[in-house]
């Protein structure tokens, strides 16, 4: 027994080490994770940039690649105004380049989330770069990517579990040879009398009179329990990933992606209104008169509108309306205003829809809970200046100072939005 006690605490001491190199290991490649910052990319900069292609901005794998300094790099992707107010050399010369057209700001990205986006940049600038030798040569050269960081936290799971259970193992070890060195006459195996029927459970009996094992048992299972338990409950009623059939086959890929059409365009409510909106069958007619007119989904919205194509014309009685299937939905305690997100926080699309433009069907991106919003909104700094609402406000605190009569109408009870929701 004491030789195996021995072992036991030996490997306990190699599984701490193997659970501090895990760890270690994982903080290292937590530098950088160029998987992040593909996302926050997609999510953020597509609009204006690609990686080794001009679009509104530069191409951004030759421009980061060649800047040394992440530092300014983070400044200048934070709030590039600030830099360009400042005279900074670099700053002046890239407004300067693009006509002095400033590049917004993104005061809710944090610095590590500046460096993954950057260490996905410059990866894959690095692969592009790489491509036509690698065709020359006729290799191609894997790229270096860390080990998952879910694989690398199950890893060290399994070994605190493991390491919990050697703990558990030894303590029952050493209560059994407490018990052997006091009951000398104990015998460690039993002669099986010829004709005497085995005992098949005597083992899991002697386990089940073990109070601190029954009682270590009993505990895990309560844990496993609590813990499903609250997994259960913290994700009712969450719909993220959610992606319905709509009853027209509509690409935002296409659309939002590949012809560059602005959302306005088509959910205009979301610049002026509470609700984004669903664009009418109207707005579609506006291209679909002449575009793709021999595509099954496109008579979809022919038959929805009663409107024959070969004579061009409309018959009201044969038009109905299209079942589309909501994605985004919010508890009805819940109030959200679009438009003072997107005009007064100046917030993208992307950021709660995540990268619609490259959506072939769209599904819910974001987790929409109140959790999710409260983060958001402790992230994201308040840019008073040059904002005409913000600018209402601080004219109605002078109004109060000065002791004159505030109305309601000058606080913006005159919205729409204040009484119809």
């Amino acid at each position: 027994m004491s030789n195996i006690s021995l072992i036991l605490k030996q490997f306990s001491r190699s599984v701490l080490l193997v659970a501090g190199l895990a760890l270690l290991s994982n903080t290292t490649f937590a530098q950088a994770d160029p998987a992040k910052g593909e996302t926050i990319f997609k999510a953020k900069c597509t609009a204006c940039h690609k990686i080794d292609s001009k679009l509104v901005g530069p191409a951004l794998g030759p421009q980061i690649s060649s800047e040394t300094d992440d530092a300014y790099l983070v400044k200048w992707i934070q709030n590039s105004q600030a830099l360009i107010a400042a005279k900074n050399p670099k700053a002046v010369k890239i407004y300067d380049e693009y006509n002095q057209m400033a590049m917004p700001p993104f005061p809710d990205l944090s610095e590590a989330d500046i460096t993954n986006v950057i260490a996905y940049v410059r990866e894959e600038h690095k692969k592009a770069s790489a491509a036509p030798a690698a065709g020359a040569a006729g290799a191609t050269a894997a790229a270096e990517t860390g080990p998952s960081s879910i694989l690398i936290w199950g890893l060290v799971g399994v070994i605190v579990i493991a390491f919990i259970v050697i703990l558990v193992l030894n303590k029952v070890i050493g209560t059994l040879e407490r018990l052997l060195l006091k009951n000398k006459d104990l015998v460690l195996e039993e002669e099986v009398v010829e004709g005497e029927p085995v005992d098949k459970f005597a083992t899991l009996k002697k386990l089940a009179k073990n109070k601190k094992l029954m009682f270590f048992v009993v505990l895990c299972f309560v844990i496993a329990l609590g813990s499903w338990n609250w997994v259960i409950m913290w994700n009712t009623n969450m719909h993220q990933g959610y992606q319905p059939v709509q009853p027209i086959k509509y690409s935002h890929e296409l659309h939002a992606g590949a012809m560059k059409i602005d959302c306005q365009y088509c959910h205009s409510g979301a610049y002026k209104s509470k609700n984004a909106s669903i664009p009418s069958l109207n707005v579609c007619m506006n291209c679909h008169k002449v575009v793709k007119t021999e595509s099954p989904e496109i008579h979809k919205i022919y038959d929805a509108l009663g409107y024959d194509p070969d004579k061009g014309t409309y018959d009201s009685t044969q038009a109905k309306p299209i079942q589309w299937v909501r994605i985004h939905n919010l508890p009805d305690f819940a109030y959200f205003n679009h438009s003072q997100h997107v005009v007064v926080g100046g917030i993208k699309c992307q950021q709660c829809h995540g990268p619609i433009q490259t959506m072939p069907e769209v599904y819910q991106y974001s987790p929409l809970t109140m959790k999710w919003c409260i983060q958001c909104h402790k992230r994201t700094e308040v840019n008073f200046k040059g904002n005409a609402y913000y600018d209402k406000m601080m004219h109605v605190h002078d109004l109060i100072k000065k002791g004159e009569k505030v109305s309601a109408a000058v606080m913006g009870g005159l919205e729409c939005s204040k009484c119809h929701y």
